[in-house]
């Protein structure tokens, strides 16, 4: 539930683990760490997820669900070469939010709870990314020669290099590298 102008107790809840996976990695947070980055006991995280795992595999549902419905908005006011553009200033904008380091991070614990979430997570994002490349194509009067499925494997593949690499090479220019890349798909076009 909401009162005025507050979150609800469990998006405060994933919110905290999602900035504390994002500083020290899954393996380094607990349920105590969650709970004292909220101040809260730990036992109304129990109230609220269980255990760890509940915790995990949910905080991988919501952060892909808002890391796509974020991706889909991307596109939705672009227009015509305006279009990679707005993409990049997507992706920028996940780079320094840093939701597919999560992501990737939480995708490496093997609770089943956790892998099943990160499995209907990376689908969801396949979907998606498949849909950002033939809404990108068409804008630009294009059509992919490869099927958009096989591409968007691809685009993931790369959007999440970018993500582990960008902090970890800041000097490296992440525009460039998503400049060839975007040149080379779209030298795929008929």
């Amino acid at each position: 539930m909401r009162t005025a102008g507050k979150p609800a107790t469990t998006q405060v809840i994933l919110e905290a683990a999602r900035r504390l996976i994002a500083e020290r990695g899954v393996a380094a947070v607990s349920l105590q760490d969650v709970a004292d980055a909220v101040a809260v006991s730990k036992a109304l995280i129990h109230y609220h997820f269980v255990d760890r795992e509940t915790l995990l595999a949910r905080l991988v549902d919501s952060t892909a669900g808002a890391l796509v419905a974020r991706e889909r908005d991307a596109l939705r006011t672009a227009q015509g070469v305006s279009a990679v553009d707005a993409l990049w200033a997507w992706l920028e904008a996940e780079l320094g939010r840093g939701d597919i380091r999560v992501l990737l991070a939480v995708s490496q614990d093997r609770a089943p709870r956790v892998q099943e979430a990160a499995h209907a997570a990376a689908t969801l994002r396949l979907e998606v990314a498949a849909e950002t490349i033939e809404r990108l194509f068409a804008m630009l009067g294009l059509a992919p020669r490869v099927p958009s499925p096989l591409l968007a494997g691809t685009v993931v593949a790369f959007v999440d290099g970018l993500a582990f690499d960008a902090p970890l090479v800041p000097e490296r220019p992440a525009r460039a590298s998503f400049d060839v890349f975007w040149l080379a798909m779209l030298g795929l076009a008929e």
